[in-house]
């Protein structure tokens, strides 16, 4: 059963369109495309999405619905346009993290497997497109961030964790060391965070940004991989979680959408910028509507701007040089909630399931073309 303190249990949002459920007017179209894509070969939110560095997609986990959670995994092909199975994971999870490895395998670890937690981890290796359990984290997490460093290990950072059959977020944090393929310890974050971001800044530190702890917070933190440790910066100008953010060219980052203390009622529109020279947030316009329940990051195009996609129908851009969203031309037919963004190699961005207003995920799949 997933944890609902935390997770607002992902897909029960289905009486939710009763109270918000009237669709805003298409906003004009922008530059750019959203065009349908193949279906997946299951239906999934809660899922991760990772690009290979052959540019394939590696598709993990999820859920259909609730508690219907998969083992199994996909690979999308760019130049097919098409999906395909490949090896099953050793567990059902959804909500997990997964990053790319430097050696070209994919880590995933932690996630909620259907009452609780887990701590395992697995990798995938795209040679042989089987995973392999490799050992648990030093604490189990549900939803957890995991961001590559520069030195090629991955820094996970805090979570939902089991407390006495309930679920809290967790203020621990620990490295995956791609040298002995063991999880260590580092500092531990100044506050508890479930539903943050975390962003790897041009200097090689690590942004860590909002989040649900006892309550949603403004409160935002800088991770110094020489030193191991955690140190405040400046607050968020709204407190938001599951919101999301993405590096721009000049080494700013923007922080976008999410929603406060109130959940569905309470879903942001609002953005700002941090600027990691003076360590301080500032307002930047508006997106063009409120979102929430969003891809973690946000891809950066070829041409610098940021897609801003999930939470409503239709995606936007943000340029830094203007400060502006567009709201792009196309849609996803409806509001997709925990669906994933990928950046494919040829510059295009895979946008891949999700859920709307029922218990029940899409198998469906759009195509960002710019």
């Amino acid at each position: 059963m997933i944890r609902p303190r935390i997770l607002p249990v992902l897909l029960v949002a289905t009486l939710c369109f009763v109270v918000l459920g009237i669709a805003t007017p298409p906003s004009p179209a922008g530059p750019g495309s959203i065009v349908n894509g193949a279906q997946m070969l299951e239906p999934r939110s809660g899922h991760t999405a990772t690009l290979l560095p052959d540019r394939r997609v590696l598709v993990t986990g999820g859920m259909r619905r609730n508690q219907d959670f998969y083992r199994s995994a996909e690979l999308f092909d760019p130049a097919t346009g098409k999906f395909s199975a490949t090896g099953e994971m050793q567990i059902r999870r959804v909500g997990h993290a997964a990053v790319l490895l430097r050696s070209g395998k994919v880590l995933i670890a932690g996630g909620w497997i259907g009452h609780g937690v887990t701590d395992e981890a697995e990798l995938y290796d795209p040679a042989t497109g089987k995973f392999t359990v490799i050992g648990h984290m030093l604490t189990g997490r549900g939803r957890p961030e995991a961001t590559l460093l520069r030195d090629g290990n991955a820094l996970i950072t805090g979570g939902g964790g089991d407390n006495d059959g309930g679920s809290s977020s967790i203020t621990s944090a620990e490295i995956f060391d791609t040298a002995t393929s063991k999880f260590r310890e580092t500092g531990a974050m100044r506050y508890a965070r479930i539903a943050h971001t975390a962003t790897l800044l041009a200097d090689g530190h690590v942004l860590i940004a909002g989040g649900r702890g006892s309550e949603v917070n403004a409160s935002a933190e800088i991770y110094d991989p020489k030193s191991g440790t955690f140190h405040d910066t400046g607050r968020l100008i709204s407190a938001r979680y599951k919101h999301t953010a993405g590096l721009l060219p000049d080494g700013r980052v923007l922080i976008a959408g999410g929603s406060d203390d109130r959940d569905w009622h309470g879903t942001l529109s609002s953005a700002e910028i941090y600027d990691p020279l003076r360590g301080t947030f500032s307002s930047t316009s508006s997106l063009h509507d409120a979102r929430f329940k969003l891809p973690d990051e946000a891809v950066q195009l070829g041409s610098g701007q940021l897609l801003i996609a999930g939470g409503n129908r239709q995606a936007e851009l943000y340029d830094e040089r203007t400060g502006k969203f567009t709201v792009v031309g196309g849609d996803t037919g409806d509001s997709r909630h925990f669906m994933s963004e990928t950046l494919l190699g040829d510059g295009r961005v895979l946008l891949a399931g999700g859920y709307a207003y029922s218990p029940e995920a899409t198998a469906q799949t759009w195509i960002y073309k710019p």
